[in-house]
């Protein structure tokens, strides 16, 4: 029987700039792709090319220094035309000039003849470090069996379009969850709309309801079957399953990805069908506006998106870009502490709060930081039982006992996005919860 999961607590933003519903993928070669490490936490970086090396879709560009069978792999066929380092000589991103036509998804050999030869093959072919482990939200670690595995078929981001499960290669997810349930032996959980009435063979089915963050498979995990210490999940998109599914069961790797081009400054919001990695010049040429000083582009969604421009790169999960007002050039009476009505606020002393309207917010911080305030708010966006004031100062503090006791294992940075956004205090909450989690992970190495 289909378990059903109706979330009261979270906050959906109103925001102008989505994609009208159905719409078509428009077909997007892109010029460059490129492969982020620090897409992937928990991942120690080795380069496997040199500049001017012909790749295939993949074919190995990073390794695991931990683990050398776990690769990141080439999306597109073409050169390597940059590897990209920073300071002390840290690897930014691995840049692949495109040739010929786009070609998103190779033929490879996949064995899943048992555990180990399911892993190996996962790895090789880049798709395990699309998987994440949770505690600690990182690229899973072998070693340890998970207890489950999550996989959400929903986004209630921002925006946010996430390919109907209807849409996708059902005999694919079909085989993506048998190939999984051989890697645990607990349940293989898929999260969908409580709308779809979608079954998929050995999986058990949860229909999710209720604002953002209903989609992150955290808050799912956590009202589902909680992460205790010394346990283990992993989790996952309906993507990610569909590709695992395909490549186990017609030996294809598919590197291509399914991208909503949104945000107020987008001329027309649309859907992009292009390549994991794709440059946004290619994405988003002839779509801006172009109306006023300066955008903000965001790979991502506006709470947990990566700020990059335009000559940046789809991140992981690639599933969305998002382009806003950056506000640096705003003009406005009283400045943040306006009571326009076209202000969007969660706060009941802003007309915008009770307007039923879609806002077009800029990038602009509206406050300064200050001192953390105890005042509640962040327990009415978290659909989660734990005390997020407490924990915070337990991360600050680095007082690991109090951190496991207040639910550390059980939280990801992407949790904690709304806390950020309704965060009188202007927290960086998000980098605080990753910088928490990454030190109690080195303690207990």
């Amino acid at each position: 029987m289909r378990k059903e999961l109706s979330l009261k607590r979270g906050l959906n933003l109103n925001l102008a700039g989505g994609v009208e519903m159905p719409s078509a993928p428009k077909e997007v070669k892109p010029r460059l792709v490129a492969v982020v490490p620090d897409d992937f936490p928990g991942l120690t970086p080795k380069v496997e090319v040199k500049e001017g090396d012909a790749v295939t879709v993949g074919t190995p560009l990073l390794r695991d220094k931990n683990d050398e069978s776990v690769k990141i792999v080439s999306p597109a066929d073409g050169v390597v035309k940059a590897i990209v380092r920073g300071a002390r000589r840290k690897i930014e991103r691995v840049v692949v000039d495109v040739k010929g036509a786009t070609a998103a998804a190779a033929k490879v050999k996949a064995d899943a003849g048992d555990a180990a030869a399911i892993k190996e093959t996962l790895k090789v072919s880049g798709l395990w470090a699309m998987m994440r482990q949770r505690p600690f939200d990182i690229v899973p670690v072998d070693g340890a069996e998970p207890r489950d595995i999550f996989v959400t078929a929903l986004d209630t981001a921002p925006l946010a379009v996430m390919p109907s499960i209807e849409s996708l290669d059902s005999k694919a997810l079909a085989k993506g969850v048998a190939v999984l349930a051989r890697l645990t032996s607990g349940k293989v959980y898929v999260s969908v709309p409580a709308a779809s009435a979608v079954e998929i063979a050995g999986a058990e089915m949860v229909g999710v309801s209720g604002p953002h963050p209903a989609g992150n498979v955290g808050v799912q995990i956590a009202n589902i079957a909680p992460v205790n210490k010394g346990e283990t999940v992993w989790t996952l998109d309906i993507v990610t399953l569909e590709r695992i599914g395909r490549l186990f069961g017609e030996g294809v790797l598919d590197m291509t990805a399914t991208v909503a081009v949104t945000g107020s400054e987008i001329d027309k919001p649309f859907i992009a069908r292009t390549a994991i990695g794709a440059d946004l010049t290619s994405i988003l040429g002839g779509h801006i506006k172009g109306d006023i000083a300066h955008e903000r582009i965001i790979a991502g969604n506006v709470l947990t998106g990566v700020h990059t421009g335009e000559d940046g790169y789809l991140h992981y999960p690639y599933r969305q870009v998002t382009v806003i007002p950056e506000g640096d050039n705003a003009d406005e009476f009283m400045g943040w502490a306006s009571m326009a009505p076209g202000k969007m606020s969660v706060s009941r002393s802003f007309p915008g709060h009770f307007l039923r309207r879609l806002f077009k917010p800029d990038a602009r911080l509206n406050g300064g930081r200050r001192a953390m305030i105890m005042s509640g708010v962040y327990d009415n966006v978290l659909p989660m039982d734990i005390l997020p004031e407490y924990l915070f100062k337990a991360i600050i503090a680095g007082d690991i006992d109090r951190m496991e006791q207040l639910g550390i294992y059980e939280i990801a940075p992407e949790d904690v996005a709304l806390c950020e956004y309704v965060d009188p205090s202007k927290l960086e909450l998000q980098k605080l919860v990753r910088d928490g989690l990454d030190n109690l992970r080195h303690e207990l190495a």
